[in-house]
């Protein structure tokens, strides 16, 4: 199959059958991965903040400076999140917060070089999402590429694609007009890149995009991979409604599965494509049959919970569902970038 157009993946989500979506997006996964082996890692994701200038009306998550309710974790209570993890055997942290206006670069630097210190390599950890990055470079008056090499040289080695939602311009004016632009979003993603460090591709469905909108941010998307090759998955979760300003309901498990399917068949240069148990939970472990072939279970994540999001911690019982599938899923410790390994 050769690659697709934007014109022809309108198309096939239009016109096409389950069997023809699910069909082409095996395809294109089967260049990468064994047709029924999936890969999972157990993770927690650590918001350190929830204070934020950002005001986005879809999150139930943040408070404004000074308002009741708002908090800093302590390192100690870090490390304690982290610690539980290792109990229960995973190894990924991915730290998410909020534009918190009071917590400069220097916080987050000497944050993460301890967590690097104390733990080495028993755990990797995901600092920050491109939204958070682009602040706090602003915040410092620095360029990009300088505010990469403060976090790189801290021990950072991942900085997550989070805070993409739906990367049009239309979209952020809709709903995020304080958070940045699309080309600040690529821009900082681009130096994040030529640091050494790697990155991901995130997307969120649901809210009250266009089937444009959707195709224009998997444009830009493959676009940036076919550039810089510094997207190691593409990973899409889905608006959770409740508690939020925006409001509105969910979308279908059935709509995420195929949306699923024509991002595989679309990104035919991202290796990984990811299903979101935290956001789907069982409904999740379908989109392998619809291309998926990796994803994560979640401990925590305050920010989706605020929302409505509902975590399993029976992990054993969530993977018997992806079994019961005919996968044989294998659990995979996150990837250091080429650049830092031995280093």
């Amino acid at each position: 199959m050769t690659r697709v157009s934007v014109d022809e993946a309108r198309e096939l989500w239009l016109h096409a059958d389950d069997e023809e979506l699910m069909r082409l997006a095996q395809e294109v996964r089967g260049r990468y991965h064994d047709p029924d082996r999936a890969t999972y890692m157990v993770m927690r994701i650590i918001n350190y903040t929830n204070v934020c200038v950002a005001q986005c009306d879809y999150c139930a998550f943040y408070v404004l400076p000074n308002q009741n309710g708002g908090y800093v974790l302590s390192r100690e209570d870090v490390f304690a999140k982290i610690d539980d993890l290792l109990e229960v055997g995973g190894d990924l942290v991915a730290f998410n917060g909020g534009f918190n206006p009071k917590l400069p670069l220097d916080y987050y630097c000497d944050l993460f070089a301890s967590v690097r210190e104390r733990y080495g390599d028993r755990i990797e950890f995901y600092a920050l999402t491109v939204a958070e990055f682009v602040f706090l470079a602003d915040r410092a008056g620095l360029s990009y590429a300088d505010a990469a090499a403060r976090l790189r040289d801290a021990g950072v080695h991942w900085v997550t694609g989070g805070g993409s939602e739906i990367l049009t311009e239309d979209f952020r004016a809709r709903h995020a007009k304080w958070k940045y632009t699309v080309r600040d979003y690529f821009d900082a993603q681009r130096a994040i890149v030529e640091s050494g460090m790697r990155t991901t591709a995130t997307m969120v469905i649901g809210f009250d995009e266009t089937l444009d909108e959707r195709l224009e941010h998997l444009q830009r998307t493959r676009d940036f991979q076919d550039e810089t090759r510094g997207l190691f998955s593409f990973l899409c979760w889905t608006y959770k409604p409740y508690g939020t300003a925006f409001g509105g309901r969910e979308i279908s498990g059935h709509e995420y599965q195929r949306h699923i399917a024509l991002s595989r068949i679309f990104l035919d240069n991202v290796k990984h494509i990811r299903t979101s148990v935290l956001t789907q939970n069982e409904e999740a472990f379908r989109a392998l049959d619809f291309g998926a072939d990796d994803f994560d279970l979640p401990i925590e994540d305050e920010v989706t919970q605020k929302a409505g999001a509902r975590i399993d911690l029976d992990l054993e019982g969530l993977l018997a569902i992806p079994r019961s599938l005919g996968y044989t899923v294998e659990y995979r410790r996150a990837e250091r970038p080429a650049e830092v390994v031995g280093s």
